[in-house]
């Protein structure tokens, strides 16, 4: 028996970089293939690592019964043709670190691999989960010339998926009933909206007391930090993985999906020229459009205090860049 065929037809699969083969890039390739989004390209500076994992992960594509490829490089011209690429390259926190003391080091950083991969993937959406992430999507945006709708940043999701897991531990319910919202900052200035998180439709505030909700509140606001604290040598990398597929599943699939995002803003919210997390519809061109919703004065000055802090680090990262 023998197999045999004319002229080889070529399909045009999807394909997603993922530029840092750590812990968060190599979980968010095996999530990707594993959900058979796209063919995975995992890029890093370091030899052998990314060609390694990709190795491993192709290993078990009989097991997890899927046909995805999956390419380990060092050379940004194996990305070409991406329709997303996600940077997660960057040193991890430490215990102790603020996402914001990551800002130096991981700035060169971020805007070096957007201006590679950039050139190999030109119609490319970019996707930074980099800390401190806000500002490093901001510089990202910067050092592409794209357009607001082709990049943003992975926050709103983990941060909103910590908010419901603790509000589902707390009153011993399903995680997946749970619905909340988080905006702002990715870091301590994040704004979890209580009004805005239900347990099947029911408001926590009609379940929970106000200082049980604070507290939850505030471990959400540290959810990075206890994790790191916990480690000591790294930081979270399964949750944060999974809320960037989702992210990118919501793309590749044109779900036009209601999710937080860190989005380049442009008057919404009474904020310009800043990258924030706000709710953002998902779909195939990217950001398709930003959510306002109705704040609370107490709410609003929250974003604003957000986003204030943000901006100065976006200052200080521009001013660092310049110096070298």
């Amino acid at each position: 028996m023998s197999f045999s065929s004319n002229s080889p037809i070529v399909c045009n699969l999807p394909r997603v970089t993922i530029v840092g083969a750590g812990r968060v890039g190599s979980t968010l390739a095996q999530r990707i293939a594993e959900k058979n989004l796209a063919d995975v390209v995992l890029l890093d500076i370091i030899l052998g690592m990314p060609q390694g994992l990709a190795l491993d992960l192709v290993e078990a594509r009989g097991i997890e019964l899927h046909n995805r490829q999956i390419i380990g490089t060092n050379n940004y011209a194996d990305t070409s043709g991406s329709q997303i690429v996600v940077i997660t390259a960057g040193i991890p926190r430490k215990t102790g670190m603020s996402r914001d003391d990551l800002l130096k080091t991981n700035a060169k950083i971020v805007v070096e691999a957007a201006k590679n991969a950039i050139a190999y993937s030109p119609n490319a959406i970019f996707i930074v989960v980099t800390n401190p992430l806000d500002v490093m999507t901001y510089l990202a945006w910067q050092a592409t010339g794209l357009p607001r709708s082709r990049i943003m940043g992975m926050a709103g999701v983990l941060d909103s998926a910590r908010f419901e897991t603790f509000i589902a531990l707390e009153l011993g319910v399903l995680p997946a009933d749970v619905k909340a919202m988080v905006l702002g900052s990715h870091g301590d200035l994040m704004v979890p909206l209580s009004r805005y998180a239900t347990v099947n439709g029911i408001p926590i505030t009609e379940l929970l007391d106000t200082a049980t909700i604070a507290r939850l509140v505030e471990r959400t606001r540290n959810g990075g930090a206890e994790i790191v604290e916990l480690m000591q040598t790294g930081g979270a990398f399964f949750a944060p993985a999974s809320a960037t597929s989702v992210m990118v599943e919501s793309i590749l699939l044109n779900q036009s999906r209601l999710l937080p995002a860190a989005a380049y803003l442009q008057g919404e919210y009474g904020l310009e020229d800043v990258v924030i997390g706000v709710p953002c519809r998902l779909g195939c061109s990217g950001i398709e459009s930003v959510l306002e919703l109705n704040l609370t004065d107490g709410e609003r000055e929250a974003l604003h205090t957000s986003a204030q802090s943000v901006r100065k680090n976006i200052e200080r990262s521009q001013e660092i860049l310049a110096n070298n």
